[in-house]
């Protein structure tokens, strides 16, 4: 049993991790040595997720968004995340499944985590998602969704809610994997952040 404070990463935890992600034991070995090093408690708080999160939006401003991606990963919610949930937050947004990616994407749009959401719930993401939003790049947007009021509005009625209504995860998964502009408008165009992280490594 390796203790996990000593630098190298309990064998449970790997073995867990390489079960549930597309990691390798060299790729996860390699992030919890860089993770100890950002973290030597071996947790992040939501005040160092969001300033790592920063560094990739230099131009935006990613707090309200860095929040709610937090909240959606801090599994047990103690207000940090260990490394088991840092890795599982990486793989769910970049290599999971669609249906993996669409829970994650329920969580961060369930504000209120009581499995249902609402149509302010979506409003307060995609005002969250416009402030990472580049001014310039907003004004290309389609004249219906280039308000964050418009957007949810849009995805609101492509579910074909009423405005109390609720969308349940089932719901959101299903409407989600049927309609590729659902998919487009619930998520901040992750094309940006490869070109903002291929930029950084040049």
């Amino acid at each position: 049993m390796g203790n996990s404070r000593s630098g190298a990463l309990s064998k449970e935890i790997l073995e867990e991790l390489q079960l549930n992600t597309k990691f390798t034991e060299e790729e996860l070995c390699t992030w919890y040595q860089s993770f100890l090093k950002e973290c030597p408690s071996g947790r992040i708080t939501r005040q160092e997720f969001e300033s790592i999160y920063a560094k990739f939006f230099p131009d935006a401003d990613p707090k309200a968004y860095a929040q709610h991606v937090f909240r959606s990963f801090d599994a047990n919610s103690d207000g940090t995340l260990d490394f088991k949930e840092y890795v599982i937050a990486l793989h769910m947004t970049t290599a999971g499944k669609p249906t993996q990616k669409l829970e994650w994407a329920f969580s961060l749009y369930d504000v209120d985590g009581n499995g249902a959401i609402s149509k302010n719930e979506v409003l307060e993401i995609v005002m969250a998602i416009f402030k990472m939003i580049n001014p310039e790049d907003v004004k290309h947007l389609p004249d219906d969704e280039n308000t964050p009021e418009k957007r949810a509005e849009k995805i609101w009625t492509f579910f074909g809610k009423k405005d109390d209504d609720k969308i349940s995860e089932e719901e959101f998964i299903e409407g989600t994997l049927a309609n590729k502009e659902i998919l487009r408008l619930i998520q901040f165009e992750p094309q940006k952040v490869k070109e903002r992280i291929k930029e950084k490594k040049q």
